[in-house]
This record gives structure tokens, sequence and C-alpha cells, in this order.
């Protein structure tokens, strides 16, 4: 990571001219000795007092800024399979049954109301019948008695019983037969009116009927109160579409893909729906197990990824993109790319120095996930949970003065300085820092005084 102005750097190195020349600051400070590399030491070093140096050059070329992190090689996509709680089959069979039993007896209603309505329409003609017969009778009898009226008055007529008495008496049965004929008629219109209820009370539990089996089908599993577990995958296995993840009562329970449902739900026709194919991480339940709503399996794409838990106050300098360089458990190298920066902190797991952090992050601080993808699926092998060291690379420039850190000369009055040598002369250049690659150990210096190609002093090692 790039290194303020007025910073130490990450490595020291102590200052050979030290007394009056740290304390011209931005002033070129020419020394001259004579045969500075002189003495008994290797070609190439030199001893300023007595300390060993050997010398740099300064080169342009493309600097990255990358930071070390401590991450876990593993599988992407981390969810679970479970039996939801749902509506078991006995309970729809019964929502079912329900239906039935309630479209019989609207049936039944309906038959009745027919029948009766059918008797009722047949005593309404014989009552209107026998009125209209009455009506004829008794018109009759009005006549023979005012015949009889008349007769009376004239004092014709035969002794004994008068046609007028016989035409009353056949109106009076007339009457008589209306009154009962309208009498079945109202009680049968009642209970017409009865069927109608009938027939509204079971259109209405019907209806009730239909709404309780919607709702059992729509919540139906495949799995009842006495259903186990009668199949099981291995951890570490790998399911694909189709194929059974497991089985209830002996049914199979089947993976298919589809990237729009939401996964990890036990569908009513006894599918699994995925993205893809998934790798088993867990299996919850024991063999022969009664079946309860909860996690069956822990799963994974089949897609590997490595994931770092970064220092929280890293997140700034870390985005998606950024190319990273993932060390493996045999040292192999594999290039990959951050696809995802975590935006919530999760507290610490209380193991220090634990972190995936630069030199292992902030011992018991916050941390955020970053998700790297390997460029090559392959490179990862089968590995899973597997301890990797990953670089990030942060920022780069294509084109920048760099020297080695060790080069960097701390200055009494604040800033930094590098010791150019020209010949027999040494000097001081003034230097403003730049972008900081720690895993090559270079530095981008800029100053006026500073060109590729110059020679600078650094500390044997």
């Amino acid at each position: 990571m790039s290194t303020p102005s007025g910073q130490a750097p990450r490595r020291s190195r102590r200052i050979a001219l030290a007394g009056v020349a740290l304390v011209l600051v931005a002033v070129v400070v020419v020394v001259i000795v004579s045969d500075p590399f002189g003495g008994s030491g290797k070609p190439g070093d030199a001893s300023d007092n007595a300390t060993p140096i050997s010398l740099a050059t300064v080169t342009r070329r493309a600097l990255s800024s990358q930071t070390q992190v401590n991450a876990t090689l593993g599988y992407a996509g981390a969810s679970s399979v479970r039996v939801p709680t749902g509506t078991p089959p006995s309970a729809v069979q019964q929502a079912e049954q329900a239906i039935a039993s309630g479209e019989g007896m609207l049936q039944s209603a309906r038959a009745s109301l027919a029948a009766d309505s059918e008797t009722l329409a047949e005593l309404r003609a014989t009552v209107t019948a026998a009125r209209e017969k009455e009506s004829v009778d008794c018109a009759g009898d009005a006549s023979a008695e005012s015949a009889s009226a008349g007769a009376s008055a004239s004092g014709e007529g035969a002794p004994g019983a008068s046609s007028g008495d016989a035409s009353s008496g056949v109106c009076a049965s007339d009457a008589q037969t209306v009154a009962g004929d309208a009498q079945g008629s109202s009680g049968d219109a009642m209970k017409v009116a009865g069927d109608r209820a009938s027939i509204a009370a079971a259109e209405k539990s019907l209806a009730s009927a239909q709404a309780a089996l919607s709702a059992a089908r729509s919540s139906a599993v495949s799995y009842g109160q006495t259903s186990t577990f009668t199949a099981l995958p291995a951890v570490g296995q790998t399911i694909a579409r189709g194929q059974t993840l497991f089985q209830i009562s002996g049914r199979p329970v089947v993976l298919q893909y589809s990237p729009s449902r939401v996964t990890g739900v036990l569908a009513p026709g006894s599918v699994v729906f995925e993205p893809g194919p998934v790798r088993v991480t867990s299996v919850t339940p024991a063999l022969g197990a009664s079946v309860t709503p909860g996690p069956v399996l822990g799963i994974t794409s089949t897609t590997p990824q490595v994931t770092i838990a970064l220092a929280a106050s890293e997140q700034s300098s870390v985005k998606v993109g950024d190319p990273v360089a993932i060390t493996l458990p045999g040292d192999e190298t594999t290039p990959g790319v951050v696809s995802s920066v975590g935006t919530v902190a999760k507290a610490p797991s209380g193991k220090g120095g634990e972190g995936g952090g630069p030199e292992g992050g902030e011992e018991g601080g916050p941390t955020i996930e970053v998700d790297v993808a390997l460029r090559d699926p392959s490179a990862g092998g089968h590995l899973d949970e597997a301890p990797v060291s990953a670089s990030i690379t942060t920022s780069s420039i294509p084109s920048a003065l760099v020297v080695p850190v060790d080069a960097l000369l701390a200055l009494a009055g604040g800033g930094y300085a590098v010791e150019v040598v020209e010949g027999r002369v040494h000097r001081l250049e003034a230097v403003t820092l730049g972008l900081f690659d720690d895993a090559e150990g270079l530095v981008q210096v800029s100053g006026q005084g500073v060109a590729a190609g110059q020679r600078v002093v650094v500390p044997v090692t």
C-alpha cells in the first residue's frame, strides 16, 4: 500500500552520512570521498562506517501494490436443503374427501328441490282446477237457489228435497277440496323453501372445502407423520440434474436446475431446485430418522472459491475485479480475481492473529468477507477448507521510477532521501514516495535529482 510522506517505511536503514548531512532538508549534499569502494570487501560492495553496503539501479517499470492475506480455498454458494413445514398427504386426502362429501350433499339438495318443485307445480295445478270447478258449481248453486225462491213465492214446486239443496252440497264439497289442495300446496312450498336453504348451505360448505383443499395443496409436502429418511448422500458427494439427493420412505427427492426459483426448498413434487450441480458438505438427519421440518443437507456449488476474512479497515483498498495471486498448499500459484467484497463487518472469532488482513489482520478486530474466483477452476483440485495465501493487487502504475525500499533514508527534518552514487561522489537526493510493492520490496519515488539508470546505496542483508 502507498505510504504517505513523513511516515516511516516498513524497513528501516541506518544513515551512514550522519550529522550535518541529515539536518539539511531538500538540499543536495555532495560528499567527496577517496576510493569509497576501496578495501578488502567483495567487488561491488562497500563499507560505510563499517557497515556493508551495495548498489542498486534506479529503474522505470510497472509497479503494483499488493496486500498479502491469509485465505481459505473452498466452494462458492453455500446453502442448505430443508424439509419445509407443510400439509401432510393425509390432510390433503381429508380435504379431498370433504370436497366429495360437499358435492354429494349439494347434489342431493338439488335433487330434492327438483322433486319438490315438481310436486308443488302439480299441487298448484290441482288447486287451480279445483277452484275452477268450485266456481262453476257454486255459480250453478246460486242459480238453483234463485229458482227455488221464485217457485216458493208462486206456490209451485213438489214437496221434498229441492235441486238447490243438491247444488249447495256440490259447492260445499268443492270448497273442501280446494281447501285441502291449497293446504297440501302450502306444505310443499315450505319443503321447496327448505330445499333451497339446504342448497345454499351445501354450496357454502363446498366452497369452504374447496378453499381448504386449495390451501392444503399449495403447502403440500411428500412426507407424513410416519415418514422416514431411507437414503442419504455422503459428505463430499456431487449431485447433478436428475439425480437423487435423498429418499423419504423410498420416494426420491430429485435435483433439478432453475436459476429463478427459491433454492433449497423441498417442492410439493419432491424436487429441489438449484442453479447447477451441488456438492454435499453436511448431512443433518440419520438414516431411518423420522422426517420433520428443518435442514437436511448442507450444500455448495461445485465452483471453487477463495474466501478471505479481510480486516474491515482494509475494505476501501479492495474492489471487485482486483487481480489476485493465490498460493496453494503445494506452493503452486494460480491467478484469481476478486468477485465480491462484503459490506457487513463480522465480529472477531475470538482467535487472535487469524484474521485475513495483512500480516494476520488486526488482532481481535472486525472483518469483512472477500470472495475470489479462480481463473482456472480446476487449479484448486478437490481441496476444501484448505488454508492458502493470497496477494491482492490493489493498485498499479504502468511506468514508475522505483528503488528498493532499503534505499530510503529518513531525514532528520522529515521526509526521505536516497544516496545517489556517481563515480566517487555520494549525494543525498530528496524524494517523494508513491506506491509500495511489498512483494518485491520496491517503492515508487520522484524527485528532481533522481532518474532511471542512477545507482543508489542499499545495505547488504
